[in-house]
């Protein structure tokens, strides 16, 4: 049995805040009992010592919904194992978003299934290049892959647990693609016309279009996030603030929807939807409107809207929750490209072209001469 001043000392080095999911309670005994439990799904009680390896194996288990046993085997010290488990208790680690860090569990337990007893510090440059490649036909997948693995072993590098990060300079894959297909206009029009002002579907479009918010956002705005028709809400992806003045047009399409909810868009039983049941379900409307787009693309459809009016990169990076420069400047450098081209395509008119030749001259400069 762990004394309880052991105990003590174990909960308090718990990384702060606490990890997602993990609760505590005490028994009937006056023991602490630690268990996992996603929003309103089933606990998952959590049988190991608190702060043992046991026990941060089992919660990530947990976590991503794998089968949770009362002893598992010693983690191998050295391991690739053992070093995603350090990992996945580091401040580096509890930074990343939820969606992140579902998407790289994903990653890691396949890596863990194929190469988990290996020794971590044996790891090349030539074993990331090899399993980039191995995946080289789904460039996001592979792509995805390094960043997980680069996430890690970068931490690692830090943590002194290698002496050389074998991800650094590995390039990821050219992705010959813009990503989700921007609507167009007409998308628009069609859309709206399926889905009049007062349906569910209406005000999701409203929110993407007009609040310029991902998905998951989206999904989770309510009447609580609105202070002086100002939207204050923390991006799920990245944790950027954003405040967004509410717009007329999104104003009017939130007070003729009925919400029974937190949340604006919620489930008929009044709880707010994940990211993914809201865009499969938004993909839905998109079909029966006959409009082949999604919800991101609405977003990119709202950065442009944006930047045709004249926004700013800062301006775009305020309202959108991004940061650095590079995607905004994707939306203000297209829209000055057709801007510049509006202004100058009468320099291809033959007018413009006849009237810019000089008059010739009638004096003959003499063989030589330097025009000084």
């Amino acid at each position: 049995m762990i004394p309880e001043t052991a105990l003590q000392s174990r909960e308090d080095d718990m990384p702060r805040p606490r990890p997602p999911f993990l609760h505590r309670e005490l028994s009937r005994h006056g023991r602490p009992c630690w268990y996992v439990r996603r929003g309103k799904g089933p606990r998952v009680r959590l049988p190991e010592a608190f702060g043992s390896d046991e026990f941060w194996a089992a919660y990530h288990a947990a976590v991503v919904g794998e089968a949770v046993t009362s002893k598992k085997a010693r983690t191998k010290s050295g391991s690739l194992r053992w070093l995603l488990e350090r990992y996945r208790e580091s401040s580096e680690w509890s930074r990343l978003s939820m969606a992140t860090r579902r998407a790289r569990e994903n990653i890691f337990r396949k890596i863990i299934e194929s190469a988990g007893e290996e020794p971590f510090a044996a790891i090349t440059r030539a074993d990331i290049v090899a399993g980039r490649d191995r995946r080289r036909d789904t460039p996001f997948a592979a792509n995805d892959y390094l960043k997980a693995l680069r996430g890690l072993f970068r931490w690692a590098h830090e943590a002194q647990f290698i002496d050389v990060d074998p991800t650094a300079g590995v390039k990821t894959i050219s992705q010959e693609t813009e990503g989700f297909a921007k609507w167009t206009e007409e998308d628009v029009t069609r859309f709206e016309a399926r889905w009049p002002i007062g349906t569910r579907e209406r005000l999701a479009l409203a929110i993407l279009l007009y609040s310029g918010l991902r998905r998951g956002d989206a999904s989770q705005l309510g009447r609580q996030h609105i202070r002086d028709d100002v939207i204050h809400l923390r991006t799920e992806k990245t944790g950027t603030p954003v405040f967004i003045p509410v717009l007329p047009e999104l104003a009017e399409v939130i007070e003729a929807t009925p919400s029974t909810g937190l949340a604006f868009i919620a489930t008929p039983s009044g709880a707010a939807m994940t990211k993914e049941s809201f865009g499969n379900w938004f993909r839905d409307a998109c079909d029966a409107a006959g409009v082949s787009g999604s919800a991101h693309g609405l977003r990119k459809l709202g950065a442009t809207r944006a930047a045709n009016n004249g926004a700013t990169v800062a301006q775009l990076e305020a309202i959108f929750g991004w940061s650095g420069g590079r995607m905004a400047s994707l939306y203000t450098r297209e829209a000055d490209r057709a801007r510049l081209a509006r202004d100058a395509i009468s320099k291809l008119s033959k007018t413009e072209t006849e009237t810019s030749i000089p008059a010739p001259s009638n004096q003959v400069r003499a063989r030589g001469q330097k025009s000084i």
